[in-house]
């Protein structure tokens, strides 16, 4: 069964205002929990000055890697309810990372809770997000004759090119939703008639728009 999962394509930054306390959020997507954390770090620097630099983030493909803090905000109001919009919305490979500036009203913990968790899930409301699916990458070698026919197959939702390669041979690696994998190589296979080479390169996650 094909698992998938969204990330941000495209860091983002949006700013909301409540009781006179700024709160800045900057989410980007990430490949691993190091560069999770490098961001963290990059946005404390930036806002040195800030009451509060809280974070969240979850840096694998399985939604595994979690961590959060709360920087110093009350126990529970800021992290966690950031980390629950990420994982409520199927947002992996991704941090976030929102900025207090303290406006001298406080919220409470019911309102500090609304405030993170608010604050994250519309910055990702604006953000641009990619739907991550699981597929198989072929590497597939035609014919120059047959590269024509190859490339009908290719005109799929379900099949992405990746890369295509002229050299003695044609060779064109493509991904492929994993639950169509069965499906492509029989087409592949009768469209050529038995008559063609592809390697089978491993799994990875491909968005196929």
């Amino acid at each position: 069964m094909s698992h998938e999962f969204f990330t941000v394509k495209e860091e983002k930054e949006n700013t909301i205002v409540i009781e006179r306390s700024k709160f800045i959020c900057n989410i980007k997507g990430v490949e691993n929990e190091e560069q999770a954390k490098e961001y963290v770090e990059m946005i404390r620097k930036r806002h040195s000055l800030a009451n509060h630099n809280c974070y969240a983030y979850i840096a694998d493909d399985k939604g595994l890697v979690q961590k959060f803090s709360d920087a110093g905000e009350p126990q529970g109001t800021a992290g966690l309810p950031m980390l629950e919009v990420l994982k409520n919305k199927r947002i992996f490979k991704t941090v976030a990372v929102v900025t207090r500036y303290f406006g001298g009203i406080k919220l409470g913990t019911g309102g500090l809770t609304r405030a993170y968790g608010g604050s994250v899930a519309e910055c990702l409301n604006l953000a641009k997000i990619s739907k991550m699916c699981s597929a198989y990458l072929l590497e597939i070698s035609p014919e120059y004759e047959g590269y024509s026919r190859l490339l009908k197959l290719l005109n799929d939702q379900n099949v992405a090119t990746l890369k295509t390669d002229f050299g003695n041979v044609v060779k064109v690696e493509v991904a492929v939703k994993d639950d169509y994998l069965d499906n492509f190589k029989k087409k592949l296979i009768d469209a050529f008639n038995g008559k063609i080479n592809y390697l089978e390169k491993g799994i990875d996650y491909y968005d196929f728009g």
